[in-house]
């Protein structure tokens, strides 16, 4: 049994928990999940005893290379997405539907209504995300694999840096070589943040030199055609600010204290709380104004979350982001960000990019 049909069985198990008859997929990520299939445009039906995947003839050649055995609903140019979904409903016998609340739209719930008024329609929140959140073996390698490619092209990087570049030069070398590595692609757009600019979490590469500041923060992750990875270091690119070695100091000690507290069993705000009780302590609570990290798979942020209130418990195979940061507007900031795994037996951190203070220096 290959893993889809494996995720597909396990969905089922969630439609009968839901008391539905079947789940309509209108999140093209999550067809992805269960299907193998990476384009776009489509759906999938998922009843109690089968499946049938919703697309149009331009995928018709890839979805027989993609999803072979697979069921097929392929419309022809008059016939839009509604009407296959409607006679797809109807073939199966569905009368209680579940759908993807954050997925399907209002509308086209309403038309679906209209067209079957006989159809109880049930939204449904993450069905398909519970079963993303724990990653199998091929799972992991690809992430494995987009992680080294971030991390060779970073290596690159860091050694050819140069005080004459942008931030946006250094964010569109930095995607170049990840695919010279490899990668599709980088998994979002590189944050590159020099001196106080730092202070913007999400802060957009920009004509800014790094010569124009003593240090640069560098948020990047690689894309390696499915599946991401995610990566935060700092960078001293001049002469030490005498704040920068006890802030930076403070956020790798946040993170290394909330990477040793992950296991299966702790909740997610629990470790979230480890790392914000060191940077409170250190009298920079305000400054942590986000959750401590995020899962990884095939977006850049999927549950869990780290964070606060976040009562999901860790299970071995979740995927997840470590990653606190201090923020000081007009200074700069530090975020020091790693991929980690949970494991049965506690955790291994996969990214390997040097962190120590000593490790920051450009050479």
């Amino acid at each position: 049994m290959d893993r889809y049909q494996t995720r597909r069985d396990k969905l089922r198990k969630l439609i009968r928990t839901a008391d539905a008859d079947a789940l309509l997929v209108t999140s093209f990520v999550n067809v992805t999940y269960l299907s193998g299939f990476t384009g776009d445009d489509s759906y999938m039906l998922v009843t109690r005893t089968g499946e049938v995947l919703l697309s149009d003839q331009r995928y018709t050649t890839q979805l027989e290379e993609e999803c072979p055995g697979l069921e097929l609903s392929i419309r022809p140019p008059r016939v839009n997405m509604l009407q296959l979904v409607v006679k797809a409903l109807k073939s199966a016998n569905v009368s209680r539907l579940a759908i993807e609340a954050d997925s399907m739209t209002v509308g086209l719930r309403d038309r679906i209504a209209d067209k079957l008024p006989k159809l109880a329609i049930t939204p449904t929140t993450a069905l398909v995300e519970k079963l993303r959140m724990i990653k199998d073996r091929d799972e992991i390698a690809e992430i494995r694999r987009a992680i080294d490619q971030a991390e060779r092209a970073f290596a690159v990087l860091k050694a050819a840096i140069r005080p004459e570049q942008s931030e946006k030069e250094i964010a569109d070398n930095l995607e170049h070589q990840m695919r010279l590595f490899g990668a599709k692609g980088a998994s979002f757009t590189p944050i590159i943040a020099v001196g106080p600019r730092a202070a913007l979490p999400h802060a957009r590469p920009t004509r800014k030199r790094i010569g124009e500041g003593d240090f640069v923060l560098i948020d990047w992750g690689a894309d390696d055609g499915l599946y991401k990875s995610d990566l935060t270091r700092v960078l001293v690119t001049g002469r030490i600010p005498p704040k920068l070695e006890r802030v930076y100091g403070v956020v790798l000690s946040a993170q290394l204290q909330a990477i040793k507290a992950i296991r299966p069993g702790v909740s997610c705000q629990s470790v979230d709380s480890v790392a914000r009780g060191v940077i409170e302590k250190a009298g920079f609570g305000r400054r942590f104004g986000h959750g401590l990290g995020h899962g990884i798979g095939l977006e850049i942020h999927e549950s869990p979350r780290l964070g606060q209130k976040q009562k999901q418990v860790l299970e071995a195979g979740m995927v997840v982001t470590v990653e606190p940061g201090i923020y000081l507007p007009g200074w700069g900031g530090v975020r020091i960000e790693d991929d980690v795994l949970v494991t049965k037996s506690g955790h291994e951190v996969l990214t390997n990019v040097p962190k120590r203070w000593e490790d920051a220096f450009v050479a």
